[in-house]
């Protein structure tokens, strides 16, 4: 019964790693995709923007 004992933990794993491999491949692609990637797009051009907006400096010359 050793062995019994000792293949459940690897097998349990490879069970679990197959079906996670599996979701994370089915999740790819598919009716959502050009949403998703709109999103990210419109992310990206958000965070673009704010690092071409030119930072507020006070007036220091007027004194």
């Amino acid at each position: 019964m050793d062995y019994v004992s000792a293949l459940v933990p690897p097998v349990v794993m490879a069970t679990f790693f197959i079906f996670l491999v599996r979701t994370i491949v089915k999740s790819q692609g598919g009716a959502n995709k050009a949403k998703e990637d709109a999103a990210v797009d419109a992310a990206i051009a958000r965070a673009e923007a704010a690092q071409q907006q030119p930072a507020h400096t006070p007036d220091t010359q007027s004194v």
